[in-house]
């Protein structure tokens, strides 16, 4: 009697666990069921860009992140016509021209109309270069300046002009390329007459004239009119090679050295001589052996 006692008992037990493990997976599916759903939902409420792949969760951040394909700006400075792809952009440039200041560094006491350049500012006083190129090395104080180098390693050009069809790596470059196509140039050397097609550029064009060099270099004291100009220089001191075959890995100062070095993988010869039909794929080569055919001897021995 006692043992079916038991054994009876000891059934009412696994029943009950059973019914406790039916219950627990019941949970466990719906609740996988439920994660599913929302992944799908989620994936279906995301919002991709057709231009590179990028996913956004509203569809406003990809209406504002298509201006960036499209050069779209359709918030302009009523002072000096300057267009921006964001109103907040658009805010913080005003202070340009309200000469408001309110950032001031404790350290030397310069002040900036932005928090921003402040903090890359400070950089200055700290040598902190938290942004670092995984590529060549170099460190920037911001995160979009990293962002914005490395599309030399990357080949990046996230901007289009729909006229042509030309690509650019940063929307500047883009804006100042369409003025070819409409043809506008607002600004006229004085001194030449020579028409110049980007507002930054009449200062830059004045110094040919004025035989100004504002840009100095710290290592051998040479100087240039255009900070690019030194810039191109620096990477003499540095050995600073950011453009590099993708075929044989040799490396370059400048963009222009790698295409010129690519032609001789691809066999490109684009300067053919009219006299012989002798082609070359530089065009220093190529003048050098015109003189050839013009009997010119410009290098005379002292």
């Amino acid at each position: 009697m006692k043992t079916n006692v038991l054994f009876i008992s000891d059934l009412i037990k696994e029943n009950k666990g059973r019914k406790e493990d039916q219950h627990h997976f019941k949970i466990e599916e719906k609740t996988h069921l439920q994660t599913e759903g929302i992944l799908k939902r989620r994936d279906k409420n995301r919002f991709t860009c057709t231009q590179c792949g990028k996913s956004f969760g509203r569809k406003w951040d990809l209406k504002i992140h298509m201006r960036i394909h499209t050069g779209e700006k359709p918030f302009t400075c009523t002072q000096c016509g300057k267009g921006f792809s964001r109103s907040s952009h658009l805010n913080e440039h005003m202070k340009i021209h309200s000469g408001k200041k309110p950032f001031t560094c404790t350290q030397c006491g310069k002040s900036f109309g932005r928090n921003l350049d402040l903090k890359t500012h400070m950089t200055i006083h700290t040598g902190e270069n938290t942004f670092t190129c995984t590529q060549c090395g170099k460190s920037f104080g911001r995160k979009w300046d990293l962002k914005i180098h490395m599309r030399i390693h990357t080949g990046e050009k996230p901007f289009t002009c729909t006229q042509c069809g030309k690509r650019f790596s940063r929307s500047s470059h883009l804006n100042n390329h369409k003025k070819i196509h409409t043809r506008e140039k607002p600004f006229t050397c004085t001194q030449c007459g020579k028409t110049i097609n980007c507002s930054s550029r009449p200062n830059k064009h004045m110094r040919i004239h004025t035989g100004e060099k504002p840009f100095t270099c710290t290592q051998c004291g040479k100087s240039f009119g255009r900070k690019w100009d030194l810039k191109i220089h620096m990477r003499i001191h540095t050995g600073e090679k950011p453009f590099t075959c993708t075929l044989c890995g040799k490396s370059f100062s400048r963009s222009s050295h790698l295409n010129e070095h690519m032609k001789m993988h691809t066999g490109e010869r684009p300067f053919t001589c009219t006299q012989c039909g002798k082609s070359f794929s530089r065009s220093s080569h190529f003048n050098r052996h015109m003189m050839i055919h013009t009997g010119e001897k410009p290098f005379t021995c002292t």
